[in-house]
């Protein structure tokens, strides 16, 4: 914040601009910029890979009926088809339509999740109610 605010910065622009390469523009403000850079984009490719590796073993275990330890191939095939929807969606309309896209799946979860808090709230009462009496 202190080198986009007195500095020459020049973040928030390139966040404007770019959001893919703010990353690096944040970098050369600072020394050794080559090496952080480096291992920035290393950071990231590791996040992603294990991101999906994690979404590809619950979905797995989902459709594997809840078994913990599912047939490797059945976890292949869900980490690819996760690649090829995002390979699909940013082909097709780039970092754009994939947040979109994500919105879009996000917003029903939400409801779900909603109802979830909902029925969590009923829960407690009728815990309290049973743990202390009535009140």
């Amino acid at each position: 914040m202190y080198v986009e605010m007195f500095g020459g910065g020049g973040i928030s622009e390139a966040v404007n601009k770019n959001v893919a390469t703010a990353m690096f523009t944040l970098f050369e403000n600072f020394p050794l910029a080559k090496i952080t850079s480096i291992i920035g984009v290393a950071v990231v490719a590791f996040f992603f890979v294990t991101s999906s590796d994690s979404a590809s073993l619950v979905i797995d275990i989902i459709t594997a009926g809840g078994k913990t330890e599912p047939p490797t191939i059945q976890r292949v095939f869900w980490a690819c088809t996760e690649g090829l929807c995002a390979a699909i969606l940013l082909l097709g309309g780039g970092l754009g339509a994939l947040q979109t896209a994500t919105i879009v799946t996000g917003l029903p979860f939400a409801g779900v999740l909603l109802v979830m808090l909902i029925s969590l709230k009923k829960g407690l009462d009728e815990e309290y109610i049973r743990v202390y009496g009535q009140s």
